[in-house]
């Protein structure tokens, strides 16, 4: 499983001012559903960069933290299993969990849990198997 850990990526959405504890509750979860107890890299959209939360949540699973912009989440669009016309409204693209997932995983990536959801947050993990 050492292998799998180090190409997961963690793909994470949240509502403004989601808490750091709703965060990690929800990466836990979809971490441990795959045996795993942290990402290689947790991903997000851009204009979360200016929240110190994501800063946080990366610190706690001692990875790194990547931002994209909503113009390269939307080129993962037909890969998405839970695409979403009011995320698209919302931000730009169709999903932000799915999708920074994918992203982060690479251009061979795959969803290995689709877009989980808690109060405030969505989580997704990607993996590159090819590698």
């Amino acid at each position: 499983m050492q292998s799998e850990e180090k190409r997961a990526a963690l793909g994470m959405g949240g509502s403004s001012g989601v808490s750091l504890q709703e965060l990690v509750s929800l990466a836990d979860k979809v971490l441990l559903s795959v045996g795993l107890k942290r990402p290689a890299v947790i991903a997000t959209i851009s204009t979360k960069q200016g929240d110190p939360v994501w800063a946080k949540l990366a610190q706690h699973y001692d990875c790194e933290l990547r931002f994209f912009d909503a113009l390269r989440l939307e080129e993962e669009m037909p890969k998405l299993k839970h695409p979403s016309d009011v995320v698209f409204a919302m931000v730009g693209c169709h999903g932000v969990a799915e999708s920074a997932a994918l992203a982060a995983a690479g251009a061979d990536a795959e969803l290995l849990i689709e877009k989980t959801i808690s109060e405030c947050a969505t989580a997704a993990i990607a993996v590159t198997r090819s590698v």
